[in-house]
């Protein structure tokens, strides 16, 4: 249970880093902004394992890098498609 809540902390400030990177107005929900994150950091983390640098002997910046890069390309992919969405 207290791993859920560490996932989705984190999802919350890579989603609204994201948000801060990313030019213009992004008009999703802090919901999906906190999902996009902890998809972002899942994704970061399974291509750092991917190329061997998930685990270092100091900080993992490459790690924290993709993480954040994944997190603001799905941001910038969910972004524009939430706003055109219909709402009856």
């Amino acid at each position: 249970m207290f791993q859920i809540v560490w996932i989705l902390i984190i999802g919350l400030v890579l989603g609204l880093l994201a948000r801060l990177i990313l030019r213009g107005p992004q008009s999703i929900p802090l919901w999906l902004t906190m999902l996009l994150g902890a998809g972002g950091a899942l994704l970061g983390n399974a291509v750092s394992g991917w190329i061997g640098v998930r685990h270092t002997s100091g900080i993992d910046w490459i790690r924290h890098l993709l993480q954040i890069g994944f997190a603001v390309a799905l941001v910038a992919l969910v972004a524009p498609a939430w706003s055109r969405r219909k709402v009856h």
